[in-house]
């Protein structure tokens, strides 16, 4: 598919890209070169607070206890006590 860039530089991503890609007005793309290629990859800004959670050491975390829950690997405890007991490896 062909584009054509226009005054200022601007281009329009055809309808059929667009919802292919799930994009809407207002998202953001990141644009980057890449071997001589133009790369525009969707991107969302999250709050600076929310960060953490989706950094790759608790998305791996995340991804794990996921596992577990289908696998039906878990454990339950009566109280606090029993779990912060195994916690500490008591």
């Amino acid at each position: 598919m062909l584009l054509k860039l226009r005054k200022n530089a601007q281009i329009t991503l055809p309808a059929q890209i667009r919802k292919s890609a799930h994009l809407e007005e207002g998202d953001l793309l990141d644009c980057e070169v890449r071997e001589g290629h133009i790369v525009l990859t969707p991107k969302k800004l999250i709050n600076k607070s929310d960060a953490w959670f989706w950094s790759k050491q608790w998305q791996k975390a995340e991804a794990e206890a996921q596992k577990n829950i289908q696998t039906g690997d878990l454990q339950e405890f009566d109280t606090v006590d029993d779990l912060l007991k195994h916690l500490k490896g008591e």
